[in-house]
C-alpha cells in the first residue's frame, strides 16, 4: 500500500512539473529566437537575479506544490535542501526550454527562409520541359521533411531524457547526499549543453547542404535561362551591371570631383593592412587583389560590380578578356594585371592616383551590389612615397564618403588597439548620426586571443567609439595565410565562430552579426535600399542639366551638330587620309621639276667647292679632266646616293604640307583641327625615314650616268651652258653680297641713305685696291697669293698708314678672286654657247675650253637621273609607308585621351562632349529605373 502511495505522488509530482510551462511564450525573427517565461508569477529574470530589496531572496506562491488545490508554502526548516532541489529543477527545465525554444525558432527561421528562396526564384513555367514534373522541387521539399522530422525526433528524445533523469533526481535526493548528487546533475547538465551544440552544429550541417543545393539549382536555372535567351535574342543586361555602368559613366564625367554624384555605392575604407582587401575579397569569393608585406598595394579605387551568374568569372571593364577565378593560373594573371593597372594610373611621382579601375565579377550566390576599395588611411609616410601622400589619400576617402548615398563600410583591425585608429574620426565626420556606416571589426580570432573581451564587447555593442553605425559585424578574413583559398578561410571562420568561447557561450554579439556571409546580405540589402530611394532623383537632376546644355549650344553653335572628341578626331583622320592619296595625283612632271631643284640645292656647294673650282684652278684641262673624274667618283660612291635620299624626303615632306597648306584655303576648312592635323604631320614626318635599300640603287644608278663624259646633241649642249651660267650667276650674287658686307656700301648708296663705312671696311677698301692691281696685272693668276705679293701688298699699304697681317689679306683675296673667276667663268660660258660644233669635231682639244660646261652637263645628267628614280620610288614605295606611317600615329593619338584633348579644344568641343556625355548618362539611368521598376 505504501508503494502504490509513493507511486501515485510520484505520478502526480511529475504532472506538476510539466505544468511548470503553463505560460511559454514563442517570438521568432529572421536572425533568432526568443523565449519567455513566467515561474509562479515572477519572471526568469528576477528568478535569476535573486535579489531586490537589499539583496534578500523572493519565495513565491506555487500553486502546483498543493495535491487538493492550491494555498500557501511554508518554508520548511531544512530550507536549504529545498532550495538546492528547486535550483536543480530551474536548470534542468531551463534547458529543456532551450533546446525546445531553439529547435522551434530554428524550424521557423528554416521554413522562412525556404519560402524566401522560393519566392525569389524566377517564373519556372517555361522550365517544364527541362525539368519535368518538378522533381528537383518535390525532392527538395522532401529533404525538408525529412530533416524537420529528424530534428524534432532528437528534440522529444532529450526531452524524455531530461525529464526522467530530473524527476528521478530530484526525488532520490537526501540531506546527507545532496552535495554529492548536486555535482552529479551538474556534470549531467554540462552532457546535455554539449549534446545541444552537436544538435546544433548538425542542423548548421543540414542548412549548408540545402544552401548548396540552392546553389546548384539555382546556377542550372541561370545556366538553361541564359540558353533559352541566346538562342533567341540577345541577353539583357542584369540590373547591377546596368547601374555599374552608370557609375563609370559618372567616373569619367566626374574626373576632377567637382560635380556631386549622389548615386549610392558600397566605400570600403579603413586604416592600411586592417583587412578591407580581405572583407572585399571574401564578399566577392575569390582573392582576386594583389598581396604586399606591409606594402601599401591598394594605390586607386577599385570599383568592384558583384553580380550573381552560372560561372565565377571576372572581366574589367576596358577589356573582352574573362578570368575564370576557380583556376589558380587565371587568378593570378588577374592580380597581375590590377597590379598594373594600379601602377600604370600613378603618374607624375604620385603614390596614389584617383582613376577608378573598374571590374565585375560574376559567380553564384554573389550578392549584387557596388563596392570601391580606397587606399587605406596612413599616420606617417615612408622615404620612398610622394609628399602628398597623406593628405591625397584623406582627401580622397573625404569624396567618396561624403556622398550622402554612400555607404561606409568601416574597417576596424580587432587585433589591434581600437585608439590606433585613424579611420574612425574620419567615417565621423562624413557620417556623424550613423546612418550610412556599417562597422566591420575584423581578425577577431585574433583579438580573441589579444584584446579584454570586455572592450571586444563594447565595440561590437557601440559603446567604445563616439562613431555611430548602422550595424557591427565580427568577421574572419583568414589565418595569415596568402595561400588559403576563399573556401579555406570561410571554413576557418565558420568553425572559428562555432567554437569560440567569447561569441558562443558568453552571448557578446547575436548571430546574425558574425561571418562574411551574414555581412554581405545586410551591406546588399542596405545597398539596394538606398538605390530605390535615390535614383529618380538623381535622373531629374541630369534630365535638368540636360536641357540646359542643350539650350545653351543652341545659342552658340545653332548650325552645327554636337561632335564630341571621338567624332571631330574621325573627321580629322579622314581628312589627313585623303591629303595623302592627293600625293599619288600630282603629276609626274611637277614631281620631277620639285625634286630637281631640291637636288641641285642640296648638291650645289659641294659641286662648286669640292668640284668645279678646284679643278678650274688647276691651270690645265688635262689636269681638269683628271681631277673632275676623280672627285665625281669618289661623290658617287660616298655622298651623293644619301644626300639625294634626303633631297627626295624632303621633296616630299614639302609637297606633302603644301597640300595641307591648301586644303585650309578651302571653304569647308575647319580650323578646329588644325593644330590636330599639324601635330600628326609632325610626328610621322619625325618617324619617317627613306627605304635603306634605295641608296644602293642609286649609287649603282648615278656611277653609270657620271661614266658618260660626252655631250650628245645640240639641246643637251644649250641646256649644260644655261644650268652653267645660272649656277655660276647665282654664286656671283652670294659673292656680290659677302663683298658688300666687307667694302660697305657705294658711294651713291651712302648718300642716298645716310650711312657711312666703317674703319674696318676703310681698311678692307685699300687692300681691295692693292688686290686690284694684282688681278689687273695677271688675268690667270692663281687662286692663292704668294710671298711676294703679300710683302707687297702689306708695304703698300704701310706707306698709307694702314697696318695689316698677311691673314687680313688673305680674308679679303678671297671674295675678290672669287668673283673675276666667276665673271671669267660667265664669259667662257658664252664663248662656249656658239662651240658645240668645234667641240663635237675636235672632242676634249676643242680649241676653246669648255670642259665646265661639259662638268655642268655630267652634273645635269646625273640629276636628272635621280630626279627620276626619286619619283618612282616617292609614288611606288614611300607616299605608302607616310601613309602607313600616319595611320601609325593616328592610332596612337586615338587611344591617347590626354593627347585628343590637348589637340582638339575649344568651347565647341568641351560643351559638346559635356552635353554628350550628361545625355548618355540620362539614358542609362531612366533604362535602369523601368529595369527596377519591373524588378518590384
Amino acid at each position: 500500500m505504501l508503494r502504490a502511495t509513493k507511486h501515485i505522488a510520484h505520478r502526480d509530482t511529475t504532472k506538476r512539473v510539466n505544468y511548470l510551462c503553463h505560460k511559454i511564450v514563442v517570438s521568432t525573427n529572421s536572425q533568432y529566437s526568443t523565449l519567455n517565461y513566467r515561474y509562479g508569477g515572477a519572471s526568469s529574470n528576477q528568478q535569476q537575479q535573486g535579489h531586490g530589496n537589499g539583496g534578500k531572496h523572493h519565495y513565491y506562491r506555487h500553486d502546483f506544490l498543493a495535491p487538493h488545490g492550491p494555498k500557501a508554502w511554508t518554508i520548511p526548516p531544512n530550507r536549504g535542501y529545498g532550495m538546492v532541489v528547486v535550483r536543480i529543477l530551474r536548470g534542468a527545465l531551463k534547458l529543456r526550454y532551450l533546446l525546445l525554444g531553439g529547435a522551434i525558432g530554428g524550424g521557423m527561421t528554416l521554413n522562412k527562409k525556404y519560402e524566401d528562396w522560393k519566392d525569389g526564384l524566377p517564373d519556372l513555367k517555361w522550365l517544364e520541359e527541362a525539368l519535368p514534373q518538378g522533381e528537383k522541387w518535390s525532392q527538395f521539399s522532401k529533404t525538408l521533411i525529412e530533416i524537420g522530422g529528424a530534428v524534432k525526433d532528437v528534440i522529444e528524445i532529450a526531452k524524455d531524457d531530461l525529464k526522467a533523469k530530473t524527476t528521478v533526481a530530484a526525488l532520490s535526493l537526501s540531506q546527507d547526499d545532496s552535495r554529492r548528487k548536486y555535482e552529479t546533475l551538474q556534470s549531467q547538465v554540462e552532457t546535455l549543453q554539449t549534446e545541444i551544440m552537436n544538435v546544433q552544429i548538425k542542423y548548421q550541417k543540414e542548412l549548408e547542404k540545402m544552401e548548396k543545393e540552392n546553389r546548384e539549382l539555382r546556377q542550372q536555372f541561370l545556366i538553361l535561362k541564359q540558353q533559352k535567351k541566346t538562342g533567341t535574342k540577345k541577353i539583357k543586361k542584369s540590373l547591377i551591371d546596368m547601374y555599374s555602368e552608370v557609375l563609370d559613366e559618372l567616373s569619367g564625367y566626374d574626373t576632377s570631383y567637382s560635380m556631386a554624384d549622389h548615386l549610392p555605392r558600397v566605400v570600403v575604407v579603413g586604416d592600411q593592412s586592417s583587412g578591407k582587401t580581405s572583407v572585399l575579397e571574401s564578399i566577392a569569393k575569390a582573392r582576386i587583389f594583389p598581396r604586399g608585406s606591409g606594402e601599401m598595394m591598394t594605390r586607386a579605387p577599385v570599383k568592384v560590380t558583384l553580380a550573381e551568374g552560372p560561372y565565377h568569372v571576372a572581366q574589367f571593364r576596358d577589356s573582352e578578356r574573362e578570368y575564370d577565378l576557380t583556376k589558380e593560373s587565371d587568378l593570378a594573371e588577374l592580380r597581375r594585371e590590377v597590379e598594373f593597372r594600379m601602377r600604370a594610373s600613378v603618374r607624375g611621382g604620385k603614390t596614389v592616383s584617383n582613376e577608378v579601375i573598374s571590374m565585375t565579377v560574376k559567380g553564384p550566390g554573389l550578392q549584387r551590389m557596388v563596392l570601391v576599395d580606397l587606399p587605406g588611411i596612413i599616420s606617417t609616410m615612408t622615404v620612398d612615397m610622394a609628399s602628398d601622400t597623406k593628405d591625397s589619400i584623406h582627401q580622397m576617402t573625404k569624396h567618396y564618403m561624403s556622398n550622402p548615398n554612400a555607404i561606409i563600410l568601416c574597417i576596424q583591425d580587432g587585433s589591434v588597439d581600437a585608439e590606433r585608429s585613424n579611420v574612425t574620426d574620419l567615417v565621423m565626420q562624413c557620417d556623424p548620426l550613423g546612418r550610412r556606416t556599417i562597422f566591420v571589426l575584423t581578425k577577431v580570432d585574433l583579438a580573441e586571443e589579444l584584446a579584454d573581451p570586455d572592450r571586444i564587447r563594447k565595440i561590437l555593442s557601440g559603446k567604445l567609439f563616439p562613431m555611430k553605425a548602422l550595424g557591427y559585424y565580427a568577421v574572419v578574413t583568414g589565418r595569415g595565410r596568402k595561400d588559403d583559398s576563399i573556401e579555406a578561410i570561410r571554413q576557418y571562420e565558420e568553425d572559428f565562430f562555432k567554437n569560440s568561447k567569447l561569441f558562443q557561450r558568453r552571448g557578446v554579439i547575436m548571430p546574425h552579426q558574425v561571418t562574411s556571409r551574414n555581412l554581405s546580405l545586410a551591406v546588399s540589402d542596405r545597398f539596394w535600399k538606398m538605390v530605390r530611394e535615390t535614383i529618380e532623383q538623381q535622373a531629374d537632376a541630369f534630365k535638368a542639366t540636360r536641357f540646359n546644355l542643350e539650350t545653351e549650344w543652341k545659342n552658340n553653335f545653332p548650325r552645327l551638330r554636337e561632335s564630341g572628341r571621338d567624332e571631330l578626331f574621325d573627321k580629322a583622320k579622314g581628312e589627313i587620309l585623303d591629303e595623302v592619296v592627293t600625293l599619288s595625283q600630282i603629276s609626274a612632271k611637277k614631281w620631277e621639276e620639285a625634286l630637281n631643284d631640291k637636288l641641285w640645292d642640296k648638291l650645289s656647294n659641294y659641286v662648286f667647292e669640292n668640284i668645279y673650282l678646284p679643278a678650274a684652278q688647276s691651270g690645265s684641262q688635262n689636269s681638269f679632266n683628271t681631277m673632275v673624274d676623280i672627285k665625281l667618283r669618289q661623290w658617287a660612291e660616298q655622298a651623293l646616293p644619301a644626300k639625294s635620299v634626303e633631297a627626295g624626303w624632303e621633296t616630299l615632306q614639302k609637297e606633302f604640307i603644301t597640300l595641307m597648306e591648301k586644303a585650309k584655303k578651302s571653304p569647308d576648312h575647319d580650323d578646329i583641327f588644325d593644330n590636330l592635323k599639324a601635330a600628326v604631320v609632325d610626328e610621322s614626318i619625325r618617324r619617317h625615314s627613306w627605304e635603306d635599300k634605295a641608296i644602293d640603287m642609286l649609287r649603282v644608278i648615278q656611277l653609270n650616268t657620271l661614266e658618260d663624259r660626252f655631250v650628245h646633241d645640240k639641246s643637251e649642249w644649250d641646256q649644260a651652258v644655261k644650268f652653267l651660267e645660272t649656277s655660276v650667276k647665282a654664286k656671283l650674287a652670294q659673292t656680290e653680297e659677302t663683298l658688300s658686307e666687307m667694302f660697305g656700301p657705294g658711294q651713291f648708296t651712302r648718300i642716298t641713305h645716310w650711312k657711312s663705312l666703317t674703319e674696318d671696311q676703310n681698311k678692307r677698301r685699300y687692300v681691295k685696291n692693292e688686290l686690284d692691281k694684282i688681278l689687273k696685272n695677271d688675268d690667270k693668276h692663281m687662286p692663292t697669293l704668294s710671298y711676294d705679293e703679300l710683302t707687297t701688298v702689306r708695304k703698300n699699304l704701310q706707306r698709307e698708314n694702314i697696318e695689316v697681317d698677311t691673314d687680313y689679306i688673305r680674308q679679303t683675296w678671297f671674295p675678290v678672286y672669287r668673283r673675276h673667276f666667276l665673271k671669267q667663268a660667265l664669259q667662257r660660258a658664252n664663248d662656249c654657247r656658239k662651240a658645240y660644233y668645234l667641240y663635237s669635231q675636235q672632242g676634249t682639244d676643242c680649241d676653246i675650253n669648255c670642259n665646265d660646261v661639259v662638268l655642268f652637263w655630267r652634273i645635269q645628267q646625273v640629276i636628272r637621273v635621280t630626279a627620276n628614280a626619286l619619283r618612282q620610288q616617292v609614288i611606288n614605295r614611300e607616299a605608302r609607308r607616310l601613309d602607313k606611317e600616319i595611320k601609325e600615329v593616328l592610332d596612337e593619338f586615338s587611344e591617347d585621351e590626354e593627347k585628343k584633348a590637348h589637340l582638339l579644344t575649344g568651347k565647341r568641343v568641351t560643351l559638346a562632349e559635356e552635353l554628350i556625355k550628361v545625355r548618355q548618362i540620362q539614358e542609362k539611368l531612366e533604362e535602369f529605373i523601368n529595369s527596377l521598376n519591373q524588378e518590384k
